[in-house]
Order: structure tokens, then C-alpha cells, then sequence
């Protein structure tokens, strides 16, 4: 018998009762007339994917490319196991490519050999296989360093067309921040991913200006110069902060010209500035990496912040509960912080067990109303080893409940159509009915009075089985907003 879903204000429950659809306040969002008000606890829950030196991924350079392959299909489903809805892939290590581009050459990582094709795109791959599991997939990129684990820079590279503005550093190469071709190299970049790959955000680290080395200052003598020539008051320190933020400001403006629903958001180092919380020391992102975070929060710049929380939460000159509470009180405009959490040290020392993620992330929890919605965990490595059963934690514990990320900021005043359900033999066929892009269904079950979120499916599956009872589905769109759910009575 197939039936079409006519969804009422009132439904009737299977035990009799009537289940009203809850009545809008200041802190809901009104829904489609003759629809119920769903809605659920939003996180982020994500790991980064670190290619570097292939850290995570590919395994070697002198894999395969079916190797690598299945090593990306491997990821996603653990990540998926995990109960984790997104991954933080770095496409850009040392100003090349792990997808195919016009702008900048292949990853050595991927062949051994810069600018070598290795005969399949990575992340195409990754985002057909991320997105099938509805895991967002957001690409990472070190906006600055130009090498650290390649021999050689071939063409279009920065350092092989435009050398002057290279400088050896430390052990590595670094693009100047202050050199225009640089920031327009980035800011095509960016743009250049938002326009062709389905990716759900862009994502920088920490490395802005490069971490110091002692006794040298940063080699961008020539491009200060010319600020100075041309009339420039800043100081050194301020202009170079200032040349960040032209940069951040740029990428910012290019994807939300491509695609205003890619996220875009900035890992920082943990300690933001000076004093900042109070009795907090240590190295921080303001003076040493010229990185003014809280201008790219308050500006809009930025739809998150990641401030890597690196350390325990029983360390107190660098705790993580003040730190925490610092970054979640200093967000606004409805953006939000997503703590990045040490997972790499799982088993290292007695301070870093499982019991310390969870404290982590319930501190992390504890600041939701300021603007804490979620983790990235750096890095997967500790979750493919299943080091210390950490999968089990986060499945049966920390994510145990599925959860859509939190919505962008600037979807306040956006709404998506609710879906049309027909429903047959237990079988709801879902229909999207509006022309915009969808992310994803969010399937909820009745629980007494309540809807309590069930699951959440791919916007590009159209049929959902329901077991027996009473459900409710909502079509959520490519900015998070979930519209009101179509009630199915399943007998």
C-alpha cells in the first residue's frame, strides 16, 4: 500500500495519545504549517588528515594509486564507525596539490616526485566516499610554507615562479605573507576549490608568519621595504599582522563568492595574545605567528575558530578548562569554536588516556551557550591503530548519538522546504522540494512527548526503512537548517 504523507499540526501516536507539535518561542524556529518541530544537540566531530611527510596519508609515496584508494575508503569508514561527521584534509602541505589543479603541482606525497600525476584525484575520491557516509569534508591548507619534505619546487609552484618571495627558514621554505603574488596565489587557491569540488569548508593551520627561530627574525626584508617606501606607518610587527589579515579577509570574500555554504575557519595555536586568559603563559598566536584571531571572529572573516588545545586538562600554566572558556566567551556574531584536541599523544605518558579526551570534551560541552560546538582530534593515526580501543570511547560514549554540525552563521533567516514522504511496506521514499542543493535528511523517532534524533542520511539517498512506530523527517539543507519534519506512522 503506498501512502502519501500529509503532515498534521497533531499526530496520533501508536499508543493512542496525541502528540502536539511543540508551540514556537523565542528559541524556535518556526516550522512549515502542518509540520512538528524537530531539532537536536548540534556538533562538529572531526579529524584532521595530515599529508606532510604522509603522516596519515597516502602510506607511502611508492603506493599504488588503488592503494591509496582503499587507504581513503578505510578512513572514511572508521571515521564513520567512530560516530565522527567530518574530516580535515590537508590538500595543500607545501604549496602543492592532493587534487588535480591548473595553479599548483602534485604533492610529492602522492608519487615521491613534485608535480607528478598519480593517476587519480585524492580528494574527489575522498569527498564521493566522505559525503556517501554523510561526513563533511573540509580541506585544509597551510596557507604559507613552501617546502618541508620535497626535494625540489616544479612549476606552478610559488618558490619555482616567483623565488624572490621564497626564503629559507628554519629547516623549511616559507612563502612572505607580505608579498602580493603570495596572498593572490592563496586567495585563487581557495576560490579555485570552492568553485570545482563539492567541499563542505576551507580550513588553514596555525603556521601564518613561521614559528621563530631563535636569534633570526623572519628574511621579508625586501617586501618591507617596499611598505615603508610606499608610505607605510605600521610597525614591522603590525604590518605583518595586517598582510594576515588582507590574506584571511581575500579567501574569505572568494568562497563565499564560489559558495556561500563552505565553511571557512583558522586552527590556531592556543594561546590567542598576552594575558589572554589570565595567568596563562607561554608562546602565543598574536605576537609570534602575527595572527590576530579575535579581529577574523568580530570582522566575520572567519565562520570558527580551532584553537589547538594541545594540552591536558591537569596542566595549569597552560590549562585547558581556562583556555577553553576564553576561546568559547570570545566568539560572536553566532560563529563558533571547535577545540582541536591532542589525540596523537593517546598512550604517551599517564596524562594522555582516554579518560583525559573525555574530560576534555565534557569541559568542551560544559561552554556550548558561548559558542563551543564541537572537537577536531589531530590526528586520525591513533584511530586507524584503534589505539586503546579510542574507537569504542568515542562510538559507544562520546558520539554514540548521531548529530549534524551546528549551522553556519549566516544561515539565520534561511529556511528549506520540509521533504514530501510517500511510504510503502515500511519504506519512506523522500522527495526534495526546492531547487537548492540538499545536505542531508535528519530522520527522528518518537519518544513519548518527544522527536529524539534516530539518524541522518545523505541528501542523495531517497528512501529510508522505518521500523514500526511513529517517525518524523526533515530536509536539511547545505547551511544546517533543518526545516520541520513529515510525520510517518508505521504500523
Amino acid at each position: 500500500m503506498l501512502l502519501l504523507l500529509i503532515p498534521l499540526a497533531c499526530t496520533s501516536g501508536g499508543d493512542g495519545t496525541v502528540r502536539q507539535a511543540p508551540e514556537d518561542t523565542e528559541d524556535t524556529v518556526p516550522v512549515e504549517p502542518g509540520t512538528v518541530q524537530v531539532s537536536h544537540t548540534r556538533e562538529l566531530r572531526g579529524a584532521w588528515v595530515a599529508t606532510v611527510w604522509n603522516i596519515n596519508f597516502p602510506s607511502s609515496s611508492s603506493t599504488d594509486a588503488a592503494t591509496q584508494q582503499a587507504e581513503l575508503v578505510a578512513m572514511v569508514d572508521r571515521l564513520d564507525e567512530a560516530g565522527m561527521n567530518a574530516v580535515f584534509f590537508q590538500v595543500r602541505p607545501e604549496g602543492d596539490a592532493l587534487y588535480q589543479s591548473d595553479l599548483e603541482p602534485w604533492s610529492n606525497v602522492l608519487t615521491g616526485t613534485q608535480g607528478q600525476d598519480p593517476g587519480y584525484d585524492p580528494l574527489a575520491v575522498l569527498i564521493t566516499e566522505a559525503h556517501a557516509r554523510n561526513i563533511e569534508v573540509h580541506a585544509w591548507l597551510n596557507p604559507y610554507r613552501a617546502k618541508a619534505a620535497s626535494s625540489s619546487q616544479v612549476a606552478p609552484h610559488v618558490a619555482a615562479e616567483y623565488p624572490e618571495h621564497v626564503h629559507n627558514y628554519g629547516s623549511y621554505k616559507w612563502m612572505d605573507p607580505g608579498a602580493p603574488v603570495v596572498r593572490e596565489r592563496l586567495v585563487a587557491v581557495c576560490a579555485d576549490l570552492s568553485k570545482r569540488y563539492d567541499i563542505d569548508g576551507i580550513h588553514f593551520d596555525d603556521y601564518f608568519y613561521p614559528y621563530p627561530v631563535a636569534g633570526t627574525d623572519f628574511p621579508d626584508d625586501t617586501t618591507w621595504a617596499a611598505y615603508q617606501a610606499s608610505g607605510g606607518t605600521l610597525s614591522r610587527a603590525d604590518w605583518r599582522r595586517n598582510s594576515v589579515n588582507t590574506a584571511i579577509q581575500e579567501v574569505s570574500a572568494a568562497i563565499a563568492a564560489e559558495k556561500d555554504h563552505v565553511r571557512f575557519g583558522v586552527s590556531p595555536f592556543g594561546i590567542p595574545a598576552p594575558d589572554k586568559p589570565d595567568g596563562i603563559t607561554g608562546f602565543n598566536q598574536y605576537d609570534s605567528l602575527y595572527a590576530d584571531t579575535q579581529k577574523w571572529m568580530d570582522e566575520g572573516w572567519v565562520d570558527y575558530l580551532a584553537p589547538q588545545l594541545y594540552w591536558p586538562s591537569t596542566q595549569t600554566n597552560q590549562a585547558y578548562e581556562p583556555l577553553i572558556g576564553w576561546w568559547a566567551d570570545h566568539t560572536s556574531g553566532g560563529r563558533y569554536i571547535f577545540a582541536g584536541n591532542n589525540l596523537a599523544e593517546l598512550g604517551s605518558a599517564s596524562k594522555w588516556t582516554v579518560e583525559e579526551y573525555k574530560i576534555e570534551v565534557a569541559l568542551s560541552r560544559a561552554r556550548a551557550d558561548s559558542g563551543s560546538q564541537g572537537n577536531i582530534w589531530y590526528n586520525i593515526g591513533p584511530l586507524m591503530e584503534d589505539r586503546d580501543s579510542i574507537v569504542a570511547a568515542f562510538r559507544d560514549d562520546l558520539y554514540a548519538t548521531p548529530a549534524l554540525t551546528p549551522a553556519l552563521s549566516t544561515a539565520a533567516g534561511k529556511t528549506v522546504a520540509a521533504p514530501k514522504v510517500t511510504l510503502e511496506a515500511g519504506v519512506a521514499t523522500l522527495e526534495h522540494q526546492d531547487s537548492a542543493p540538499l545536505r542531508a535528511w535528519s530522520v527522528y523517532r518518537a519518544d513519548g512527548d518527544a522527536w529524539v534524533i534516530d539518524r541522518i542520511v545523505p541528501g542523495s539517498e531517497s528512501t529510508v526503512r522505518l521500523a514500526a512506530g511513529s517517525w518524523a523527517t526533515a530536509a536539511v539543507s547545505m547551511y544546517g537548517v533543518e526545516s520541520g519534519g513529515v510525520v510517518a506512522e508505521v504500523p
